[in-house]
């Protein structure tokens, strides 16, 4: 089993954090995507997408997709669980995750993508408008999950999950997105606070 991996990029990172939290070790091929590497034929082979991470078993199965490659292993190893228990908590991290990344993941995406100069030969056309269109959509959203975080602990519930895994790397994508959480979203920056900090984080 090797995990084709893309360095800082928002998605690999979502695996690593993931893989972190669960204790489970997977050897890594590293891929620079700053050198468009994740475009040659070790990566086109696997994912004719060339986008990253990229999954392979050890009987040549290959698996793509953050959320498809992180429940595979929320089977193969089921605690701690990062996709909930039992019906209601399955169903509520399923909910936000899909919040999560429509919701925030993208947009904060679509801006960097649109926006920052190093993006101009990837994204193709790379339209500004819409880039600029996604900043008050991520700066809404973060309203709204501000109201949600004030009573409960984390992005599902009680419990730290897939969710909020893509919520803390969405917030640090921000950054060079040049978007900012708004100050009065306290409960936001007190939950990015927590799980931010957290060892896995830094995977």
């Amino acid at each position: 089993m090797k995990l084709f991996d893309g360095g800082r990029a928002p998605n690999p990172r979502r695996v690593r954090v993931f893989l972190a939290e669960k204790g489970i070790e997977v050897p890594l091929v590293p891929v620079d995507m700053g050198a468009n590497e994740h475009k040659q034929e070790a990566v086109s082979s696997r994912n004719p997408l060339r986008r990253l991470p990229v999954l392979e078993l050890d009987d040549g199965t290959v698996l793509t997709e953050t959320v498809a490659i992180c429940r595979y292993f929320e089977e193969l190893q089921p605690e701690p669980a990062l996709f909930g228990k039992g019906p209601l908590g399955k169903a509520l991290v399923e909910m936000w995750q899909r919040r999560m990344e429509l919701n925030l993941f993208l947009p904060v995406g679509f801006a960097f993508r649109h926006l920052h100069p190093a993006m101009k030969g990837w994204e193709v056309p790379q339209i500004p408008e819409w880039g600029e269109a996604n900043k008050p959509k991520v700066v809404e959203f973060l309203h709204l999950l501000d109201g949600e975080l004030a009573g409960r602990r984390f992005a599902a519930g009680d419990a730290y999950s897939i969710a909020d895994i893509t919520g803390m790397i969405a917030i640090d994508f921000m950054k060079p997105a040049r978007i900012e959480v708004p100050a009065e979203c306290r409960n936001v920056r007190r939950w990015y606070g927590e799980v931010s900090a957290r060892p896995s984080a830094s995977a």
